[in-house]
């Protein structure tokens, strides 16, 4: 297994005195709009649910299932992911430094954030609450197949288990392999079947029955 892991954590409890700056005054601002009425019911809850498992993994998704389809692009995602997705219309903050890596039969990367939670956002839009928890982060690198395990993902003994440390410089994310039963699908119908997690590594993505492929 290869691990690259830094001595120190940030803590991931939800107090105030736990909170950034930043949060604190967006926790002030979102009490405040509800006070005022401007916000009604889970309104901020749901625009995070989109664009946690919605909006940015769909862009992950569709690099991910041109990558399948196309030997080239493949080629310059390996080589150069941030310059790879620019072409396909994705970019920005949290994406400056992106590197893609590949899972297949013989190796399974799992990615993780050892000093807080940094993520990719333009690929896989905003962090999941269990990757920016310190169990999480602490865990993965230390026994990694017993947190894929709890993820329902058994990885076999004969596959090296990879942990890579999303940080300031770089951050990953991975092209799961394609599933079984894909043959003769088009890339927006293999772009649906990734998935955020299968991404990050912590799932894989299953096969495709004849009923799903038809």
């Amino acid at each position: 297994m290869t691990t690259h892991s830094h001595s120190h954590d940030h803590g991931s409890g939800h107090h105030t005195h736990d909170l950034s700056e930043g949060e604190v005054r967006a926790r002030a601002l979102e009490s405040l709009l509800r006070e005022k009425g401007v916000l009604q019911g889970p309104v901020i809850d749901e625009i995070i649910e989109t664009y946690t498992n919605d909006i940015g993994p769909m862009n992950g998704a569709k690099a991910v299932a041109r990558a399948w389809v196309d030997p080239q692009y493949r080629a310059r995602l390996l080589d150069n992911a941030t310059a790879a997705i620019a072409e396909l219309g994705f970019g920005g903050m949290e994406g400056e430094n992106l590197r893609a890596v590949e899972n297949s039969d013989s190796v399974h990367h799992v990615i993780v954030c050892t000093l807080c939670s940094c993520y990719p956002w333009p690929v896989l839009g905003l962090p999941p609450r269990w990757y920016k928890d310190t169990p999480y982060r602490s865990r993965v690198v230390r026994e990694p197949r017993k947190v894929l395990a709890e993820f329902g993902t058994t990885v076999g003994e004969d596959t090296d288990v990879r942990v890579l440390d999303s940080n300031v410089e770089v951050r990953y994310f991975i092209i799961p392999q394609r599933p079984a039963g894909t043959d003769g699908m088009t890339e927006d119908e293999l772009a649906k079947l990734v998935t955020r997690d299968s991404m990050v590594g912590v799932t894989v993505l299953p096969a495709v029955t004849g009923t799903e492929a038809a």
